[in-house]
């Protein structure tokens, strides 16, 4: 019989419920989400602890008597860890810690653990460890605390008295400040290259389509069902972080580079927004958006309204979005309301793909045609052209040049006279 595969980690997962928190305000839904990050992470979870409380308490978070009733489950469960679902202060983290005797972290640092895990490239790298730097610097004077300190603390005490806990917290605040200086710059650098390829797309006049949506809608099985990307896409949360791209053809006239981006969650940490700019900024060059929705999950609509608000957030709200809403062979849809841009798909058994790929092109479709030009030989000149700006299939050299290719608006204008049965399309106003 094979042996059960040990976890890295036993956890209590406690939260609390208080008014004043608002969005860093903990339900059952959000324990189970913390629950399934645990799973991510390697760990289990072995119990969890609902607080309500008119706001939290400073010193302790949750209050001391349901400290010790959590210290009391960590012994029952033989439990190595006990992680928050709301954001703790470094204090906080301190205190508690030592009240219950192991380790205590908070949902954006068990994040912080997941993304360093799973980051692949040299970029996902870079982005998770800024992002580590930027979360431990207000923590670190809570992990000096057990160096001893001498006379000088008050700032009263002679030159030279200051302890050296104190000398080695600002060490370490110094070393922390350098390495968030220069994986700031080597990011820059990312951006950069990015910003290089980004110009050479859109001088190709490529469009870029985005895919976006809450961790674990769908997102990479959608990527790998309508271009083969063959990229690993499992039932857990956070499983991919680096960007992939690829060049899709979506139709006779439309190619386009489609993208693939980390999931988003409810309560991610503002270090990890910032730090994925440079991935995320791919939003705000985007020409479409997709944005997926897991219908089979109970709280879809509230997370479809995350990912909306975080949309917002990285002001890319004015992109033109199609709403697709897998995993439709799970999930009953037809009680939703009609909307006009939007599909219901499952791309894992490949229904509505076709739909979807029709909606993709009528929301980008700019008036690009394939059309049969017959050239005199006095005019192959115009050849160049078509091959900067459009796309030849096929050239055959008779009485005239017969090329067939796809032509934008530019090049119809250019070649009207050339085009076989072409045919001006009237304006509305005209008809």
């Amino acid at each position: 019989m094979e042996q059960e595969v040990k976890k890295r980690d036993y956890a209590v997962l406690v939260g609390l419920r208080s008014p004043v928190l608002r969005e860093d305000n903990t339900d059952e839904e959000s324990l189970a989400e913390l629950a399934a990050l645990v799973d991510t992470a390697g760990g289990q979870a072995v119990g969890t602890i609902l607080q309500s409380r008119e706001k939290p308490d400073p010193h302790s978070f949750i209050g001391e008597g349901k400290v010790e009733e959590v210290r009391r489950m960590v012994e029952e469960e033989q439990a190595t860890m006990v992680i928050f679902d709301n954001d703790l202060s470094p204090s906080q983290i301190r205190v508690l810690t030592e009240m219950l005797g192991v380790q205590v972290i908070d949902r954006s640092g068990l994040i912080l653990d997941i993304f360093a895990q799973r980051a692949k490239t040299r970029e996902g790298c870079l982005q998770v460890e800024l992002a580590q730097y930027q979360y431990l610097l207000p923590r670190l004077i809570g992990m000096w605390t057990h160096l001893e300190r001498q006379a000088g603390t008050s700032g009263k005490g002679p030159i030279g008295s200051r302890g050296p806990g104190e000398t080695q917290l600002e060490s370490d605040r110094r070393h922390i400040r350098r390495k968030i200086d220069k994986l700031k710059e080597e990011l820059e650098e990312v951006r950069r290259v990015r910003g290089t390829q980004r110009q050479r797309r859109m001088k190709n006049e490529i469009p870029v389509v985005a895919i976006v949506g809450y961790t674990n809608a769908g997102k990479s099985t959608l990527l790998n069902a309508i271009t083969g990307a063959g990229i690993p896409a499992n039932n857990r949360l956070f499983d991919t972080l680096d960007t992939t791209s690829r060049l899709l053809q979506v139709s006779d006239t439309l190619d386009v580079v489609i993208s693939d981006t980390v999931g988003f969650i409810r309560k991610l940490p503002h270090q990890l927004v910032e730090a994925f700019k440079a991935t995320l900024e791919e939003l705000e060059y985007a020409d479409l958006l997709v944005h997926v929705i897991d219908v089979a999950n109970p709280q879809w609509e509230q997370q479809a309204k995350i990912v909306d608000q975080l949309i917002h957030d990285l002001k890319a709200d004015q992109i033109p979005c199609i709403r697709v809403y897998n995993k439709c062979d799970l999930a009953f849809s037809g009680e939703r309301a009609r909307e006009e841009d939007a599909v219901s798909i499952s791309a894992k058994t490949g229904e509505g793909i076709d739909r979807l790929l029709e909606l993709i092109d009528k929301k980008l479709d700019k008036g690009t045609r394939r059309v049969t030009l017959h050239l005199p030989y006095d005019k192959t000149g115009l050849l160049d052209s078509i091959y900067r700006e459009g796309k030849v299939e096929k050239i055959d050299y008779s009485e005239t040049v017969d090329v067939v290719a796809i032509c934008t608006p530019r090049l119809l204008g250019q070649l009207k006279d050339y085009i076989e049965g072409w045919r001006e399309e009237k304006q509305e106003w005209e008809m």
